[in-house]
C-alpha cells in the first residue's frame, strides 16, 4: 500500500514535466490573444488547460476518492436560423452559422469563471506540489489527500455553475416536453381529420341520400340507414380508441398496474406483468410509463418479431424502475425511428433515462429509470442510525435548552433590569466583568447544540438518500 502511494506521488510530481511548459505556453497564448488581438489562440489555450485539469481530476478520484465536480458552464447551443434563414449575432446578420457559433463559444469561454480558476490553478500547482513534498515523503497518503482538497478548492464546482447547469437542463427538458406535446397534438389532429371527420362526413352524405330516397325507394333508404348505423358504430369505436390514446380510462380508474395488464391482454405476444408498487404514482408519471410500455410492446411485436415479453415495474425508494424484456431478434436502435427516441423525450420531463441492451439476435432489454418521482415516504424507514449518533442527538436536544434559555436569555433579562435575585443563574455569580461574556457564551453554546443536533439528523438522512437514490442508469 505504501509503495503504491509513493508511486502515485511520483506520477503526480512527474506531471510537472508537462505542467511547467504548459504554463509558459498558456500565458504566452493569453498574452497574444488579449494584447495583440490574436483571439483565435484563446479557445485552444482553454482546451489545453482543461485537459490537464481533467487528468488531475481523474487521477485524484481514483487515488483518493475525492470526486471533483466539473465547474464549467453549459456550452451554448448551436445558432438557430431566423425566419428569413439568416443567423444573428448581436446586431449583425450572417448567412452561415459559423461566425455566430464562434462568437457564442468565445463568450462562453471568456465569461466562465472556471476558465480563469483553471489558469490560476495551473500557475500555482507547481509551487503547491513543491511545498507538499515533505508531506509526500513522510505520509504520502495524507499528502495526496491534502493535495486533492487543494485542487478541489480551485477546480470544484461553484454554486453559480451548478445553478447554470440546472437551468440549462431545465430548458432542454422544457423544450423536449413542449416538442413531445406538440407532436402528440399533431397526431390527435391528424387522426381526427383523416379518420373521425371523414367518417362523420360520410354519415352526413348517407343521411342526405336517405332523405331523397325515403319517399321514392324506402328499401334503399333502409339499406343506407343500416350503413349509416354501422358507420356511426365504427366512428364511435375509433373515437374510443383515440380517447384511449390520449389518456386511457383504465389508467385513470384502475391505475398503472391494471392498465399495463390490459396492454398485455391486448398484445399479440405472451406478456408477463409483474408490478410491485405500494401505492399509485402521480397521474403524469403513470401516463408516461404507460405509453412508454405500450410503445415498447408494440415495437417488440411489430419490429422485433417477438413472441413473449416480460414487464417488471418496481420502486427503489422514490425511484421508479421499469424493465421490458422480449425474445425478439434484437438490434433495436433509437436512431432508426423505432419509437425509442419518443420515449426518451417523454421521460426527459421527469429527468428519466432509458437504458437499452439489444444485441443482434436478441433478447432486447429496455430499462426505464425515473428518479425521485414517487412520494418520499415510499422509501420506507431510513437506515438505522448508529447508537453513538442517536445518543448524541438525544443529549443535545435534551440539554441545549438549559444554556440557551435559563442560563442565557433569562440571566440576560435579570442582568438588563438589574434584578437582585440571582437564583441559580451561573453568570450572575461571576465577577462583574465576566457576567456578560458568560451570558453570551451560554446563548451561543445552546444555539450551537441545537444546530449540531439538527445537522447530525439531517446529515444521516442525506447520506442515506445518496446511497439508495441513484439518479442515473447506464447500459
Amino acid at each position: 500500500m505504501l509503495v503504491r502511494r509513493f508511486g502515485q506521488v511520483v506520477v503526480l510530481l512527474a506531471l510537472l514535466v508537462i505542467e511547467v511548459p504548459a504554463i509558459a505556453l498558456s500565458l504566452g497564448m493569453l498574452a497574444l490573444s488579449f494584447a495583440l488581438g490574436m483571439v483565435f489562440l484563446f479557445p485552444p489555450q482553454v482546451m489545453m488547460v482543461r485537459r490537464l485539469t481533467r487528468l488531475h481530476r481523474r487521477l485524484l478520484r481514483e487515488w483518493t476518492g475525492v470526486g471533483i465536480e466539473l465547474p464549467y458552464l453549459p456550452e451554448p447551443p448551436p445558432p438557430a436560423p431566423q425566419a428569413d434563414g439568416m443567423y444573428r449575432s448581436d446586431r449583425t446578420l450572417y448567412k452561415t452559422p459559423r461566425i455566430p457559433a464562434w462568437n457564442n463559444r468565445w463568450k462562453w469561454l471568456v465569461s466562465d469563471p472556471a476558465t480563469w480558476r483553471d489558469v490560476a490553478w495551473l500557475a500555482l500547482d507547481p509551487a503547491v506540489k513543491v511545498a507538499l513534498m515533505p508531506l509526500f515523503a513522510l505520509v504520502p497518503g495524507r499528502g495526496l489527500r491534502v493535495y486533492a482538497l487543494w485542487s478541489e478548492l480551485l477546480l470544484g464546482a461553484t454554486a453559480a455553475s451548478r445553478l447554470a447547469s440546472q437551468v440549462s437542463h431545465l430548458k432542454r427538458t422544457r423544450n423536449l416536453a413542449a416538442d413531445s406535446q406538440a407532436a402528440e397534438m399533431r397526431r390527435i389532429e391528424r387522426d381526427l381529420h383523416d379518420g373521425t371527420q371523414a367518417r362523420l362526413v360520410a354519415i352526413g352524405m348517407t343521411l342526405g341520400a336517405v332523405e331523397q330516397l325515403v319517399d321514392d325507394d324506402p328499401s334503399a333508404a333502409k339499406a343506407l340507414l343500416a350503413k349509416a348505423r354501422e358507420a356511426s358504430s365504427d366512428t364511435l369505436t375509433e373515437l374510443r380508441r383515440l380517447i384511449r390514446g390520449i389518456h386511457p380510462p383504465v389508467l385513470a380508474e384502475r391505475g398503472l398496474a391494471d392498465a399495463v395488464r390490459a396492454l398485455a391482454m391486448d398484445s399479440p405476444m405472451q406478456v408477463t406483468v409483474d408490478v410491485d408498487l405500494p401505492h399509485r404514482p402521480e397521474a403524469p408519471v403513470e401516463a408516461a410509463v404507460y405509453f412508454a410500455v405500450s410503445e415498447l410492446l408494440s415495437n417488440a411485436a411489430r419490429h422485433g418479431d417477438a413472441r413473449a415479453a416480460t414487464v417488471d415495474i418496481s420502486c427503489d425508494g422514490p425511484n421508479l424502475r421499469v424493465t421490458v424484456t422480449d425474445d425478439g431478434m434484437g438490434g433495436a436502435n433509437p436512431a432508426n425511428g423505432s419509437g425509442l427516441a419518443g420515449i426518451e423525450r417523454r421521460l426527459a420531463a421527469f429527468d428519466g433515462v432509458l437504458a437499452l441492451n439489444s444485441p443482434p439476435g436478441g433478447p432486447t432489454t429496455v430499462t426505464l429509470g425515473l428518479p425521485r418521482v414517487l412520494p418520499e415516504h415510499w422509501a420506507g424507514k431510513v437506515a438505522k442510525m448508529p447508537r453513538w449518533k442517536a445518543t448524541t442527538i438525544i443529549l443535545l436536544w435534551g440539554t441545549a435548552w438549559c444554556p440557551t434559555f435559563p442560563q442565557g436569555l433569562v440571566a440576560g433579562f435579570f442582568k438588563i433590569f438589574d434584578l437582585d435575585d440571582k437564583a441559580w443563574f451561573l453568570a450572575l455569580y461571576m465577577p462583574e466583568v465576566w457576567q456578560w461574556p458568560v451570558i453570551v457564551g451560554m446563548i451561543t453554546l445552546g444555539t450551537l447544540m441545537y444546530v449540531m443536533a439538527f445537522w447530525l439528523s439531517n446529515h444521516h438522512r442525506e447520506r442515506w438518500y445518496e446511497r439508495v437514490l441513484p439518479t442515473r442508469l447506464s447500459c
